[in-house]
């Protein structure tokens, strides 16, 4: 292999490393876009829950569904921009997005333990990441 191969090959993985660590950010940044998304919704949720008649029951449908459109949005926003693998990099944002609900629960004391609720919010956040990083990459 010559010099100039050898030097091709190290510009590609600079480029490829770059690419990686700039996707990284796109997928963070969706899930902190999902996790604004959620905080307006619930807000928007609650005072609703307060101000009017509606049941506490339909809380946990509520809130699965409103995570999931956020999640779906911050995912979509994400994979726009990387054009590429939107499933691995929209259950990307899923994924961080519980694990973030996991981590501040845990430090708030209220106990997002690993259940039935639990399980299903893991579902739905990396499912429906999934189906926004393919939304994303196919709008054009």
């Amino acid at each position: 292999m010559g010099i100039t191969n050898i030097n091709s090959v190290k510009k590609m993985e600079e480029i490829t490393k770059e690419k990686s660590n700039s996707n990284l950010i796109k997928i963070i940044k969706g899930s902190v876009i999902a996790i604004v998304l959620s905080l307006i919704f619930l807000t928007i949720y609650a005072a609703i829950l307060s101000f009017t008649s509606v049941s506490e029951t339909t809380m946990v449908p509520v809130v699965l569904v409103l995570t999931g459109i956020s999640i779906l949005i911050g995912s979509s926003m994400s994979s726009i921009s990387i054009k590429r693998q939107g499933i691995i990099n929209g259950g990307l944002v899923g994924l961080i997005y519980v694990l973030f609900l996991y981590v501040v629960s845990s430090i708030a004391g209220i106990g997002f333990g690993l259940n039935m609720n639990a399980i299903i919010m893991l579902i739905v956040g990396v499912i429906t990441g999934m189906i926004g990083g393919v939304i994303g990459v196919n709008i054009k």
